[in-house]
């Protein structure tokens, strides 16, 4: 077990933060948020192709950098602190893991070279508008019909879902129930009969969308394994992306306490700065104690990740609901530090301040993951 970055990986690390410091400024989250897509094309293409960040949990025999977990904790630490608007989540974190965990060499060497190449985007259309992340959340149907499948049903906050160009979607067999009979289909997003709308968010820097299945054919090609026999993929997938979202609201928080600290010696007040009274103090202490504690839960579910550690489910949970709710309280004490302009356009803060609140209900919110880490405790 081992909780320390080494030399590559730091070189990444900091290869990663310069690249951002510039491509993903306050100007450029700004501007990136004001278009359609919610990203600068540009820049995606640069991270996909010069830095192959797309490619680094995929395999090399799939033209993957053959990297694992921990490079890809370190790597969404820094993107969450520079608030990056890219759609690597969903296409990493979400559809590379479901399509590696599901097996199917088929759709692996069908799309994982193209994603490791830049070449198309994807995501994971798994929650729906009763916004639950268990298997009772999934209503929507996978009906049999001749050689292939026709799927109906609504998919809600689906992540970049509007502008990726393959969707993994999740279905249940009819009359099914609970864990059985769901199914995962991989489906271009220009099949007949599935529509998408834009939702809109408080978090401008993430893009989410509303998925319609309106008897979308699908052949039985599509289907990801075993008919019915998703869940185990979909749940597996849903804890690696808990562990990468918990990375990025790490590197969230950090920037909450490095923007609050900053301000704290600048701002001055009755002939002083704020940063040397006592209650300004005491607030970015507990604010560092809530990063590196996170920091620690996070790194130690990248580690468990990486090495296929059974209590992998557990301390993907506990990490999820830590961290959301670390980076969450230091944006609002960097809020409160800041004062009245922290929720003004032209300070960052207030865009922190969103995303950490987008950030922990995503994926189920702390109280959903608690409930997950009590039950696998045997509480």
């Amino acid at each position: 077990m081992r909780f320390a970055f080494d030399e590559n990986q730091e070189a990444l690390r900091a290869s990663a933060r310069s690249f951002l410091d510039t491509h993903s400024s306050s100007a450029r989250v700004r501007e990136a948020m004001e278009t359609d897509r919610g990203y600068d094309p540009e820049t995606w293409r640069q991270i996909a192709r010069d830095l192959g960040w797309t490619s680094v949990i995929i395999p090399e025999k799939y033209g993957g950098a053959g990297l694992g977990y921990v490079e890809l904790v370190g790597l969404m630490e820094e993107m969450g602190r520079a608030l990056l608007c890219a759609p690597f989540f969903s296409t990493v974190c979400l559809a590379v893991n479901a399509l590696l965990l599901g097996d199917d060499e088929a759709h692996q060497r069908a799309y994982l070279p193209r994603i490791a190449a830049g070449e198309i985007t994807a995501t994971l259309a798994h929650s729906e508008p009763n916004g639950r992340w268990d298997a009772a959340g999934i209503t929507a149907v996978a009906r049999r019909d001749g050689a292939g499948f026709v799927l109906d049903g609504t998919k809600s906050f689906v992540l970049d879902g509007h502008a990726a160009d393959v969707l993994l979607v999740a279905a249940r067999r009819e009359g099914s129930q609970g864990e059985a009979g769901v199914s995962l289909f991989v489906v271009p997003a220009d099949a007949a009969g599935l529509e998408r709308r834009r939702l809109p968010t408080m978090d401008q820097t993430r893009r989410q969308a509303e998925v319609q299945l309106r008897g979308v054919r699908v052949p039985v090609q599509s289907l990801m394994g075993e008919e019915g026999a998703g869940w185990p993929v979909l749940t597996a997938t849903l804890d690696l992306a808990a562990v990468a979202l918990a990375a990025e609201q790490v590197g969230g928080a950090q920037r909450c306490l490095d923007m609050a600290v900053a301000y704290a010696k600048e701002r001055v007040q009755f002939g002083r700065p704020i940063g040397s009274f006592q209650a300004i103090k005491h607030k970015c202490a507990d604010m560092l104690l809530r990063v590196e504690s996170a920091r620690s839960a996070s790194y130690y579910a990248g580690w468990a990740a990486a090495a296929g550690d059974a209590e992998l489910p557990v301390l993907a949970a506990l990490a999820k609901a830590y961290c959301s709710d670390a980076y969450f309280q230091c944006a609002a004490e960097a809020l409160q530090i800041h004062g009245g302009v922290g929720f003004t356009w032209e300070y960052d803060v207030h865009l922190y301040f969103k995303r950490a609140k987008s950030s922990e209900t995503f994926l189920g919110d702390p109280a959903y993951h608690r409930e997950r880490v009590a039950r696998g405790m045997g509480l």
